[in-house]
């Protein structure tokens, strides 16, 4: 230990007895001093050979001459087992990795001559970068907000013996067939929410076949305002006439794809007809006044076949036809001067048939049965509409209930409002199209009902 300038202190066990102990001898002085690489090394290989101790050296803190010493091992130095050095977190350059490492770090090169590059200039988005996104849904639009509340107040009382007899608050239903996307809902009015009255309107969606001879169906009916009934009413008219429409389907879809206009219209008022009859007979039936149990009806029939684009409407009673084309709102709800309803453009069957060019399908081939009532109820006071018109692609059909066609022509927010939101290409969905649909105006809180047929 002359060497060190110490003596042992006897314990033999430690890693420094170890190191220099008497069972080692003594090489005496070299020419030339130990270097610290050399006693480091030789002091790991101690500790990292001891069992069961798993020790290991931490490295020297960066910056430090022993650091630069430490990372690369002299050549010709073999690296004891185990030891591993942790690279220090500061960066070495590149250049200067290959070169012997000194305990004075070289200079650092001086700084570019050049001008540092241009930052390049920064684009801020603006509106007309941005896609274009509709409106955002509104609760109402006008002068000022609705007398009722915007959500349901109070529900219609309930006869425990007669559930079924209730109705929902709201319905909503859609599909696509064919070149058309359908959207319909039913909902009950403000001023009914409030009070606790049932929706006294009713809808109906149903698809009669399948492929391309498949009929679809939309019926909605609106019950007498005031009649305790109105909601039954309703349900019933929808249900008649959907069972009418349902049975005489493959003509029906026939006629519609042939465009004949004349038999479309003429079978289509005697199913009608006889519906309507049916349930002025139910009222007679249940005691009640005809003119408590009678309804408003609209229908639309849609052909599934992609190739046909006629969109057929009939019913009796008021309410709304509208059609969305180029941005615009066209009321092309049948006058009731003109029952026989406008052509069909661009179709038609040989003049040959009949004079008007059209064959009689009369009843659709329904026979009609003597009437079980005597005397047979009445005919419907109200005229009977019809309409077959030519769908275009890009074009929005809207058939609704008065709830929704008198602010419609009454308010023109309300139509600027719907031409955003259903002006674009693709149609809302379900809860869009809802939302859409109960927009308010003050002063219309009726029951709204509305069918809407997107056209690819």
């Amino acid at each position: 230990m002359s060497q060190q300038g110490g003596r042992p202190t006897g314990q033999e066990d430690d890693w420094w007895g170890q190191l220099y102990g008497d069972a080692t001898g003594d090489t005496g002085p070299t020419t030339a001093p130990d270097s610290l690489d050399d006693r480091f090394a030789s002091a790991a290989g101690t500790v990292n050979g001891v069992p069961g101790t798993g020790a290991e050296v931490p490295p020297p803190r960066v910056g430090t001459a022993a650091a630069e010493q430490l990372s690369t091992f002299p050549a010709g130095l073999p690296r004891p087992p185990g030891f591993t050095v942790k690279a220090p977190q500061e960066h070495t350059p590149p250049e200067t990795e290959a070169e012997p490492r000194s305990a004075t770090p070289p200079p650092r090169d001086p700084p570019p001559t050049t001008s540092p590059p241009t930052t390049p200039p920064v684009h801020t988005a603006t509106h007309a970068d941005l896609p274009a996104v509709p409106p955002t849904p509104l609760d109402y639009v006008g002068n000022g907000p609705p007398t009722y509340a915007a959500e349901p107040t109070a529900l219609p009382p309930a006869d425990p013996d007669d559930l079924d007899d209730l109705v929902a608050d709201t319905v909503l239903d859609g599909a696509h067939y064919g070149a058309c996307t359908l959207r319909a809902v039913s909902l009950r009015g403000d001023s009914a929410r409030y009070r606790g009255e049932p929706r006294r309107d009713s809808l109906l969606t149903a698809r009669f076949g399948a492929g391309d001879h498949a009929l679809v169906l939309v019926a909605m009916a609106t019950g007498a305002r005031a009649t305790p009934n109105a909601h039954r009413a309703a349900a019933q008219a929808c249900h008649w006439i959907g069972r009418a429409v349902g049975r005489s389907h493959p003509r029906l879809a026939e006629d519609t794809r042939a465009a004949r206009r004349g038999d479309l219209k003429s079978g289509l008022h005697r199913l009608t007809d006889r519906s309507l009859g049916r349930l002025r007979a139910s009222a007679v039936e249940q005691g009640i006044e005809p003119e408590e149990y009678a309804v408003t009806l609209r229908c639309l029939l849609l052909p599934a076949d992609a190739g046909c684009r006629t969109r057929v409407f009939f019913g009796v009673g008021t309410g709304g036809l509208f059609r969305l084309r180029d941005g615009e709102w066209q009321d092309i709800e049948p006058r009731v001067t003109d029952a026989t309803g406008d052509p069909v453009v661009g179709f038609g069957s040989p003049p040959a048939e009949t004079p008007e060019g059209d064959r009689l399908t009369m009843d659709l081939g329904i026979a009609t049965p003597p009437s079980p009532y005597d005397p047979a109820p009445e005919a419907p006071r109200e005229p009977f509409r019809f309409r077959a018109s030519v769908a275009r692609p890009g074009d929005t059909l809207l058939m609704c209930t008065g709830g929704l066609a008198d602010p419609l022509r009454g308010e023109p927010d309300l139509a600027a409002y719907l031409t955003g939101r259903w002006s674009a290409p693709e149609p809302p969905g379900l809860a869009a199209f809802l939302a859409d649909a109960q927009v308010r105006v003050k002063g219309y809180a009726d029951d709204r009902t509305a069918a809407a047929v997107w056209e690819a």
